[in-house]
């Protein structure tokens, strides 16, 4: 399953759930995201033509991030541009999530390990802005 957070016209987020299965190759991003997302389920002996990625000059606004859910479970809070709680979603073992635009938080309701994937160079502060989560009876799960 996938879905798509959208607010006020805006993709917040794509989320594939761990169920998710399909034939072939599917990208979830528009071609202009500088985070481009796909799955892939190829047959065994399937062969993906050796390659190389020519260097090519990227221009990076806005970083974007996907996360693999190892194990645990993770609640997902959805924020708009102007820092405005929007709703929450669950996320649970094997779930990836891209974080596309718009803001973020997270509180673990079980032990958790997820593995993280992000443009770099990492700027430390200088890359995110920080303000308050919500209060635990504002959620608004979906």
């Amino acid at each position: 399953m996938i879905e798509n957070i959208i607010c006020k016209d805006k993709l917040l987020s794509i989320i594939i759930r761990s169920s998710y299965r399909k034939e072939g190759i599917e990208f979830f991003t528009p071609s202009d995201f500088s985070q481009q997302l796909a799955y892939m389920n190829r047959p065994k002996n399937y062969i993906i033509v050796p390659h190389i990625h020519n260097p090519i000059q990227r221009d990076v606004h806005l970083t974007q991030e996907v996360l693999i859910i190892k194990s645990g479970k993770v609640r997902i809070d959805f924020y708009d541009d102007n820092k405005k709680y929007f709703e929450s979603r669950i996320l649970f073992d094997g779930d990836v999530i891209l974080l596309a635009q718009g803001g973020h938080g997270f509180k673990m309701l079980e032990s958790s390990e997820i593995i993280e994937i992000k443009q770099g160079p990492y700027a430390g502060e200088l890359d995110k802005t920080r303000f308050q989560p919500i209060n635990c009876d504002e959620v608004i799960l979906k």
